[in-house]
């Protein structure tokens, strides 16, 4: 075996763990199977694949996103038939609500995210849970920078988009101006020839809410959502707070199974026991199941948003699991972060054919952002792809920085700078953050390092040759080729083809090389030396031996 492992490259020795895949390797040749050893979280959150007969359909998880004052929880007050606006502090949503609604036709739940700049981390968590989004823009507005900001946390995370046009009952509505607006961001309506649905509405008056209510209802449809009651629960968490009498509250919105009061859970870092949960009317409830969000107490601390929140078999899984993570989370803090940024790139998106680089452009005015933004376009090229996700004028904000660390990007500004905010998110975040005022130095180093990530050539170089002349025998190599270097230089450990009649005869690699009797590293042209191959003795006098390498060069964008 041992020998066997020396072929492949490993030097092992007899006492030696090897690794799984060291071991699939040579589990052929030696007549074992190789079983991966799964890791404590694996062992403890293995999930088995879903019966098909044990599904059901389930509720649509809708996201309601928008500019700030566009209507969006007064929407949600419409459909609700219950007026939240009362409770919110300056009537704009402070924290994610989620809502389960009971329609005739269906129920749906709706995810209120906050449309504040200030809140735009909770935007993003809100994307990642949802299954439709529902984008309200006002009709006599039109389309406002967090409106896009919105729209790229939707598309970033690849949910249909429905656009609702709220505000219609205004004289001032142009709802022909939004859409054209919202065509120039890939959001064309269907009467238009495209595939989003635009329906327009008055939350204030309550026009148009059944029509939207019919499309939410058909849009899920299309999504077959489905999801298996009878099993333990699977969800994420909405949001967390510490609350004051009764400690650690998260707001978990049950994807899978039905979450039970007394199950025992792990969510992110933390694990816990469910003692109570309340559903969004304030109603103690026994158990939830899929597509629907209940406050949950029983936390052992608080989670943060958006964190995978699973019910385990046991207390002692449930705090073995708690306590790996805990430890993994200190690790990473004390290791070195794997941001992308423009140097590491290379090393860190090497996923597929086709590399992706995530850019947010900021700029002084928007004709220097155009032009960053078309520089960076005609920069993509078949293997590597420039996606920007979103340009807008104005200086770097803490709402770009965590942008991009939703959605693994760097920030470029033209002519503008990092705001305080921006500048601790960036710290906290690990976020790579540039600004330039000569726009040549900018999209040169994006090319620097998207360059980086197109696959090197591979190029063939010969670096000598030589011709036998002499054929020796020896007890420890076999067959020494006696040879004399016509050209270049023959090379020990390097590749060697044997030629005869031009005719390739064996491709292997120089394993003895010597001079007289000194063993030698390389022997230039115009000597003699006797070259041996531990794989191959069936040299023949006259056989050309050619000895070469391959070189990795650099690919250059045209």
């Amino acid at each position: 075996m041992i020998m066997h492992l020396m072929k492949l490259g490993v030097m092992a020795s007899i006492n030696q763990r090897l690794d799984y895949e060291t071991l699939q390797a040579i589990s052929n040749q030696f007549g074992f199977e190789a079983v991966r050893k799964l890791t404590l979280e694996e062992q403890i959150l293995q999930d088995e694949p879903d019966d098909a007969t044990n599904l059901l359909s389930r509720s649509p998880v809708i996201t309601i996103m928008g500019h700030v004052d566009h209507g969006k929880t007064s929407l949600l007050d419409a459909i609700r038939q219950s007026n939240v606006m009362d409770t919110e502090a300056g009537q704009i949503t402070q924290h994610i609500g989620a809502y389960h609604v009971e329609l005739e036709s269906g129920s749906v739940v709706f995810l209120d995210t906050p449309g504040h700049a200030a809140f735009t981390a909770m935007r993003a968590r809100g994307a990642q849970v949802t299954d439709i989004v529902v984008l309200v823009v006002a009709a006599d507005d039109g389309v406002m920078p967090q409106t896009v900001e919105a729209l790229n946390h939707a598309k970033a995370a690849g949910v249909p988009i429905l656009v609702v046009l709220n505000k219609m009952d205004v004289e001032s509505a142009r709802p022909d101006h939004v859409k054209r607006q919202l065509a120039e961001y890939d959001l064309v309506p269907e009467e238009w020839g495209g595939q989003t649905i635009f329906v327009e509405i008055s939350a204030k008056e309550r026009i148009g809410i059944e029509e939207l209510l019919e499309m939410l209802l058909l849009e899920a449809e299309l999504l077959e959502l489905s999801a298996n009651p009878n099993k333990p629960a699977r969800g994420t968490v909405a949001e967390a707070k510490l609350d004051k009498g009764r400690g650690p509250v998260a707001t978990v919105l049950v994807q899978n199974g039905t979450l039970r009061v007394g199950d025992v859970f792990v969510a992110g870092r933390y694990n816990g026991k469910v003692r109570a949960m309340i559903n969004d009317r304030g109603h103690h409830v026994k158990n939830a199941p899929p597509s629907t969000p209940v406050e949950v107490l029983g936390f052992t601390g608080v989670p943060e948003a958006g964190d995978q929140f699973f019910v385990v078999g046991s207390e002692r899984d449930a705090k073995a699991l708690s306590e790996f993570r805990q430890a993994q989370h200190r690790a990473t803090q004390l290791g070195p972060q794997s941001r992308v940024s423009l140097e590491e790139l290379f090393q860190q998106i090497q996923e597929g054919d086709i590399k992706e680089l995530n850019i947010i452009v900021k700029g002084d005015v928007q004709g220097s952002v155009e032009a960053v933004f078309d520089s960076l376009q005609r920069l993509s090229a078949d293997e590597v792809k420039i996606n920007v996700i979103h340009q807008a004028v104005g200086g770097i904000t803490e709402t770009d920085v965590l942008l991009a660390s939703a959605s693994n990007a760097i920030v470029v500004g033209f002519n503008v700078h990092p705001t305080t905010g921006a500048l601790i998110a960036k710290e906290n975040e690990d976020i790579d953050v540039r600004t330039y005022s000569v726009i040549y130095d900018l999209i040169s180093d994006v090319r620097s390092a998207m360059e980086g990530l197109l696959e090197p050539e591979v190029r063939e170089v010969v670096v000598g040759r030589g011709i036998v002349r002499e054929l020796f025998r020896t007890p420890r190599m076999g067959t020494i080729a006696g040879s004399y270097v016509n050209w270049g230089r023959i090379i020990r450990n390097y590749a060697l083809r044997v030629l005869r009649d031009n005719r390739l005869v064996y491709e292997g690699q120089v394993d003895s090389l010597r001079h007289f009797k000194e063993d030698v590293t390389e022997v230039q042209a115009n000597y003699e030396c006797g070259i041996g191959v531990s794989t191959f003795d069936d040299f023949k006098v006259d056989d050309v031996l050619e000895c070469y390498t391959h070189e990795r060069i650099p690919r250059l964008l045209k």
